[in-house]
């Protein structure tokens, strides 16, 4: 660790408090957070849990592969929370606070995109390999399966169920029986997003569905209806839109001459593109939301060279954040506050901005 890097330089301190040592190439899919605990594999065969201020290490256990996913949820009530990691063949839970395992389960190969509803953990479908299945969050105890392999993106809790969709089909399921809660028809198949979500929920009675080369539609849960969101000029790329901040972010498939490829600024209500995001080589990981740091600023995005640019909702940037020396990125996440984890080759590091 090193609470003194001075990483960031002016216009506005950026100062990182923890570096961390993966030992391996940094993967957004396996770093979650929730809470004071960041949670990420490292090493092959170890995942680590760390303090959100200071990076210590709060507990490192040995799994058996490098995971597909690692996904962690607050426990309902007073409880410790859960840590749930998603390997080729097995899911395993473990307590959020000490890292002791609460339970594991044989999968088909090749399972993965674990959710958790509520008190249960729905898992499967991807790319059409395994059937959809349903575990007890407290105990592992499986409670229901389709009889044969789906194929469905990304799902996503939302409105009271798990969403799954292939093609045109979407549905809404109940976690806890599997039956069918609502049943959409879109006007064009739902994009190969592979691993990535394609939905992306912007409200209780509201859900973006990426589907088609430049489209986005909005799913009604009371209605039932699929009405058109955005209709894009150019090709988007296959992956859902982000919510964040009160402002949609899309991003565009087209590769501009320098690499660049833009995101859209997005107005939830009505569909209309109000600016866009281009910082002169392509954006890696979220839009992050870090309001009030920065009259004007209210967002944080970070190009693959280790550029921190801020922006005001209509994505115009408001102040760049060069790394010294460069460091390349590969991803960007909230943790929450002023908090920033930026993911790099071989590095997770903590950054806290401050005006």
């Amino acid at each position: 660790m090193d609470a003194d890097v001075d990483w960031w330089t002016h216009p506005m301190d950026a100062r990182t408090l923890w570096i961390r040592q993966l030992h391996q190439r940094g993967d957004a899919g396996t770093l979650a957070g929730v809470g004071e605990h960041v949670v990420v594999h490292e090493r092959r065969t170890r995942l680590v849990c760390l303090d959100r201020h200071e990076g210590a290490v709060r507990w490192d256990t040995g799994i058996r592969t490098r995971p597909y996913d690692v996904v962690t949820a607050p426990a309902p009530g007073p409880g410790a929370g859960s840590v749930l990691v998603q390997e080729n063949d097995r899911l395993s839970c473990l307590r959020l606070t000490d890292g002791d395992g609460v339970w594991s389960v044989g999968l088909p190969r090749y399972c993965r995109s674990p959710v958790i509803a509520g008190d249960t953990v729905v898992t499967g479908g991807w790319r059409g390999y395994t059937p959809l299945t349903a575990f007890r969050l407290v105990d592992g105890r499986p409670l229901w399966r389709t009889p044969e392999p789906a194929r469905t993106a990304k799902p996503l809790v939302w409105g009271g169920g798990v969403l799954v969709g292939s093609g045109t089909d979407v549905r809404l399921i109940d976690p806890g029986s599997g039956q069918e809660l609502s049943r959409w028809r879109l006007p064009e198949a739902l994009t190969e997003t592979d691993h990535r979500p394609a939905f992306t929920a912007i409200g209780q009675d509201r859900c973006l569905a990426r589907c088609g080369r430049r489209s986005l539609v909005t799913l009604r849960l009371c209605s039932g209806h699929v009405e058109p969101f955005l209709s894009h000029d150019a090709d988007l790329a296959a992956s859902a839109a982000e919510f964040a901040g009160g402002v949609v972010w899309v991003r565009e498939a087209r590769v501009a001459s320098d690499g660049a490829c833009g995101r859209l600024a997005v107005a939830p209500e009505n569909g209309r593109v109000v600016g866009r995001v281009d910082v002169r080589e392509p954006l890696v990981g979220d839009v992050v939301p870090v309001p009030g740091l920065v009259p004007g600023a209210g967002f944080a995005v970070v190009g693959d060279s280790g550029v921190l640019c801020l922006l005001e909702r209509e994505g115009r940037i408001v102040h760049r954040i060069r790394s010294r020396p460069p460091g390349r990125a590969l991803a960007l996440r909230g943790l929450g506050g002023d908090l920033l984890a930026v993911v790099g080759r071989g590095t997770l590091r903590a950054v806290a901005l401050t005006s």
